[in-house]
């Protein structure tokens, strides 16, 4: 099943695609809902971040090979950082390329939507009720300012530097997810989630000891090797099996 949220005649929606239309839910999908009778083509609609959540926990250095690429040692913890939730936009808009930067990468990853409360979990507590599905995620990044800055808030937190989406794939298996990032058509990226270090159980896990995390929260579970710079006028596919391909264009600050 895949989740979608969209515009439609002024309404924003949850929906359902079955086929080529969308079927508007009537509940919460965090919760019961109820699937409505009536579909909408999905080429008739806008459509938005999937979620819009209180927080986006990111996960850094989380494939051994993405580890090597950045000559950074293998982590013995899940390294996290914030991004903030101004920072999100959905399938199709564009990624803006800020002043400040003189170089912004691409990092394509499989993102999980929490389903509810999730706080203090144990070792040996099921991680699977507390998670709605997986989406696409770009977490990018001002790298110069990275360096510069010796840590992520500034290099990660920019407007638009949280593209998310198109929808949420409930039914997937996170533990061999396929995902690839083009650059304008070609190939930048391809690896698979069986090379995480860290499972998405295990996150779930280390970070519901630090932090209560609240549906719609998003988790991002790392990057694999193959980053590299975007200019204004490029266009970002991240394409992640099962679940569908996430699409945006970069653009210069406005003068």
């Amino acid at each position: 099943m895949k989740i979608f949220r969209f515009r439609y005649r002024n309404k924003v929606l949850w929906g359902i695609l079955k086929e080529e239309n969308l079927y508007p839910v009537q509940g919460s999908i965090f919760d019961d809902f109820r699937v409505g009778e009536k579909g909408i083509p999905i080429g008739s609609v806008s459509l938005l971040p999937p979620v819009q959540p209180s927080k986006i926990v990111a996960v850094g250095v989380n494939y051994r090979d993405h580890a090597l690429e950045m000559g950074r040692p293998l982590p013995e913890e899940p390294l996290l950082f914030l991004k903030p939730p101004s920072a999100v936009i959905g399938p199709g808009e564009e990624i803006i390329y800020p002043r400040q930067a003189k170089r912004v990468d691409y990092e394509g990853e499989v993102a999980v939507v929490i389903k509810k409360e999730t706080r203090l979990l144990t070792e040996n507590d099921d991680t699977d009720p507390y998670v709605l599905g997986y989406t696409c995620f770009n977490d990018v990044t001002a790298r110069d300012l990275q360096f510069k800055d010796v840590q992520f808030t500034r290099a990660k937190s920019f407007d638009t530097f949280a593209p998310i989406g198109p929808c949420i794939a409930v039914d997937v298996d996170p533990g061999c997810l396929r995902i690839k990032t083009f650059l304008n058509g070609k190939l930048k990226q391809s690896s698979t989630t069986r090379n995480l270090i860290f499972s998405v159980s295990i996150l779930i896990r280390f970070i519901s000891g630090i932090m209560t995390l609240f549906p719609g929260d998003v988790i991002t579970t790392g990057t694999p090797a193959g980053v590299g710079p975007m200019m204004p006028g490029d266009r970002i596919d991240i394409q992640i099996e099962g679940i569908g391909t996430l699409s945006n264009t970069v653009r210069k600050t406005e003068p």
